[in-house]
């Protein structure tokens, strides 16, 4: 048997497993429930909500985006470790806020947090419109990442089409069935088999192409000091670009809006043991962003078609490891892939559904929202599978632009919990102004002042046109507004 066709067996099976896990997780639950599918009940336990939320991070970018920067661009990868270690420390107190507040009004999605707390219905379609558009961007860096996998793994033979649509719609069907429970119980098991590959491979590719880590650094460093520099002449990412993109990274993680439904899926103290061990993910990216590193001088840039693919090229074609090999590290780069989108995915129908729907229907019963979430699934997956195929950024753009859109939720948010003065108007006129100045910098502009990143200067635009305008407005001054401020 050939080298893909082992590669190609084990990443089968490793599908095949995670769709039974998947599907039974949702067994024995109330299938009828809108508060089962939407936050499985509210009663999540720490080891699996612990790797519910390492799926946010461990995502296609690592297997595939995080070796890929590194390779390219060398220091500014490590932007990565920092924002994984210290985005998720504020959690640990609004986390819990947000955890009663959830279960006091029966929430589940950001976009009821915010419309209850401002009174404000086109609040909700503002935001729940943003989440989608960015979940989709998202959802298309786990695709393309999917699809490389297969791709590269099988030598080819599975074109970049049907390697996103099988392992993609695994994740739609048993996120369809199971809800949020199913996404959290199939993110263990990928966790589990991503952070065991990440290790054991990435050390061992260092150690084969160099010998030893300190020698990688030691060759890069008398051959091309720049590469592990920032800001330095020849270094290829200047200060501020380094720095902003940390910035957003660090704000927009808490932004996502899955994040707060697994705060309503979660008890305070889950959510802040949680936060105390959720840095260790960020010790599990090491191996794979010296792979990156040890792919400089070894791989030629003309070889590939973009960065994202040294990590399988560096198995398949350089090294020329077994089939087994390949298929383990395309099983791990899947289950990172999917373990984030089928949260996003998830919440993405949430949203959309709460935010935009039942705004514009406004006596949708509660069994009705749950038959649209379920197709939903369906309808946003498509979407972002469309996007895939036709679009062609790499991984870290997409993730970064996604980031740019989401963190224009966090005025908003911080002032419904901590300004009695923020208004509806000027929550809505701040976050319409940032997105609009994000994605004006991201889609129109060829660059942005300074380098800052494009989210980062709609965030600044954001938090003076919510400052301004609410002060010039009247607050709505209602009973919610006491309860979030209290939490």
């Amino acid at each position: 048997m050939e080298h893909w066709q082992i590669a190609l067996f084990i990443m089968i099976g490793y599908l095949v497993i995670a769709l039974i896990v998947g599907i039974l997780a949702g067994k024995g639950q109330d299938s009828s429930s809108l508060e089962e599918f939407a936050v499985a009940g509210g009663k999540l336990g720490l080891i699996v909500m612990w790797f519910l939320m390492g799926g946010a991070v461990f995502s296609a970018f690592s297997f595939l985006g995080a070796p890929g920067w590194a390779y390219e661009k060398g220091a500014p990868a490590f932007y990565i470790i920092t924002y994984t270690a210290f985005a998720i420390l504020p959690w640990y107190i609004i986390g819990p806020k947000i955890s009663k507040i959830g279960k006091k009004y029966n929430l589940y999605t950001l976009s009821s947090f915010l419309k209850l707390r401002y009174q404000n219905k086109l609040l909700g379609v503002v935001v729940g419109l943003i989440a989608l558009l960015a979940s989709i961007q998202y959802l298309a860096t786990q695709l393309t990442g999917m699809a490389h996998i297969f791709n590269i793994m099988t030598e080819g033979r599975i074109p970049f089409w049907l390697g996103a649509l099988v392992s993609y719609g695994i994740v739609v069907i048993y996120v369809a069935t199971g809800g949020l429970r199913a996404a959290a119980w199939s993110d263990v098991f990928q966790g589990l088999l991503m952070i065991i590959i990440s290790w054991v491979v990435g050390l061992a590719i260092v150690h084969q192409l160099h010998g030893s880590v300190g020698t990688m650094f030691t060759n890069i460093a008398s051959e091309t000091p720049e590469f592990l520099e920032i800001g330095k002449e020849g270094s290829n990412m200047g200060k501020i670009p380094y720095t902003t993109t940390i910035l957003v990274s660090v704000i927009g993680f808490l932004m996502w809006p899955h994040l707060f439904t697994k705060s309503y899926a979660s008890g305070p103290r889950v959510i802040k043991k949680t936060v105390l061990v959720y840095p260790i993910f960020a010790l599990f990216l090491v191996p794979l962003l010296l792979v990156g590193f040890a792919a400089k001088g070894i791989v030629d840039a003309n070889a590939i078609e973009s960065a994202d693919q040294v990590l399988p090229f560096l198995i398949t074609t350089v090294m020329n490891l077994p089939g087994w090999v390949y298929g383990l590290v395309g099983a791990g780069a899947l289950a990172a892939a999917m373990s984030s989108a089928d949260a996003i995915t998830h919440n993405a129908t949430l949203e959309t559904t709460d935010g935009i729907i039942r705004a514009i229907f406004k006596n949708i019963s509660d069994k009705t929202a749950l038959v649209i979430m379920r197709i939903g699934v369906f309808v946003i997956g498509g979407l972002a599978y469309i996007i895939t195929i036709f679009g062609g950024q790499g991984l870290i753009v997409l993730l970064l632009g996604a980031y740019g859109a989401i963190v224009q939720f966090a005025p908003g948010v911080y002032s419904a919990l901590y300004w009695r003065r923020a208004t509806a108007t000027g929550v809505v006129s701040g976050i319409i102004v940032g997105a609009i100045l994000n994605f004006y910098y991201q889609l129109v502009a060829s660059s942005t002042p300074f380098g800052i990143h494009a989210g980062i200067i709609g965030l600044i635009a954001n938090v003076l046109v919510m400052i301004i305008v609410s002060l010039l407005s009247k607050p709505a001054g209602n009973e919610e507004e006491d309860v979030y401020l209290r939490s």
